[in-house]
């Protein structure tokens, strides 16, 4: 019998954003000591450096729905061209001039036309991007990513996650979260979230019967 879905755990946006605050903060505390060789590190978004994905974080802060519009109709509704110029807006000349952007948009709630929910996410997400090709390990209060994990089960919004996961039961080992029905996917609530938006790695920190099926969605 299919189990009921939990009653929704995403907090309004005005309880959202001290979460996003709080995690660009701890990211850029992460990242103050590093090396020019670690910004150049591939992260686990495709093609881009760490440095990149930091300042597509710093440029997603900076961009309100109507300077969104705007690009979007600049670059011909080509949303990937409009993201890769906003990237480079955001790059500055140096690693440092990059860290040093994205402090100043810590405590932004400037964003494109998004609920503040999927600003949450991306920061967890990218946040992640980064963290994990650096060897960086964050403890992140485990109702921030319940709130993440929630958002994405039910959103194909920003990146596909409630269609790669359908038909898959999700199981938190760490917190609350939980969802769907199927063959099981089980682990940390983090490695859960990036296996939602489509991060293969962390697949091997997740176990269950649905994991090969996850893997081959992924493929």
């Amino acid at each position: 019998m299919k189990q009921p879905e939990p009653a929704t755990r995403r907090p309004a946006a005005a309880g959202t954003w001290p979460l996003i605050h709080a995690e660009r903060a701890a990211l850029a505390a992460d990242l103050a000591g590093c090396t020019d060789r670690e910004w150049a590190t591939p992260s686990l978004c495709a093609g881009l450096t760490v440095r990149e994905v930091l300042a597509h974080l710093t440029a997603g802060a900076s961009l309100n729905a109507v300077r969104w519009m705007a690009g979007v109709i600049r670059c011909r509704f080509d949303f990937d061209r409009q993201v890769a110029m906003r990237l480079a807006e955001q790059l500055g000349d140096t690693p440092a001039d990059t860290l040093a952007r994205f402090r100043r948009v810590v405590t932004s709630t400037t964003k494109p036309p998004l609920p503040a929910v999927a600003m949450l996410g991306e920061t967890i997400v990218h946040g992640e991007d980064i963290r994990r090709p650096l060897g960086i390990h964050r403890d992140y209060p485990i109702t921030t990513l319940t709130t993440v994990a929630d958002y994405y089960r039910g959103s194909d919004m920003v990146v596909l996650a409630k269609g790669r996961v359908h038909g898959l039961r999700l199981v938190a080992t760490d917190g609350p979260f939980e969802t769907g029905s199927g063959p099981r996917v089980s682990g940390p609530t983090v490695a859960l979230i990036m296996a939602m938006t489509g991060r293969a790695s962390y697949l091997d920190d997740l176990e269950g019967d649905g994991v090969a099926l996850l893997r081959d969605r992924m493929a």
